[in-house]
């Protein structure tokens, strides 16, 4: 999770073959799924926001390497702790 700013805006066009300044949010996880980050252009420049867990992981729906649609409410859910595979807050939520 070293990328930042150009690493992820890079990853978003090659990798994903979107372009982040059509308004989308990307969200990237580390390999053991504990740092989330998320890259957002705003129409006057990028954002990067990062969210590390303190305990658990961030269940991701598919598998990894693999571009995923969600929607505003599906990301909510994944960002507050839910298990979207089988849609329950994950053991470590709350404690």
């Amino acid at each position: 999770m070293r990328k930042s700013f150009d690493g992820l805006y890079a990853l978003a066009q090659q990798k994903l073959e979107e372009d982040p300044r059509e308004g989308a949010l990307f969200l990237f996880c580390n390999k053991s799924r504990t740092i989330l980050k998320i890259l957002y252009f705003d129409g006057s420049g990028l954002w990067v926001l990062a969210k590390r867990l303190e305990k658990g992981t961030f269940t991701w729906p598919q598998d990894e390497g693999e571009k995923l649609l969600l929607s505003r409410r599906s990301m909510a859910i994944l960002l507050e702790g839910v298990d979207l595979r089988r849609g329950h807050l994950k053991k470590w939520y709350g404690d």
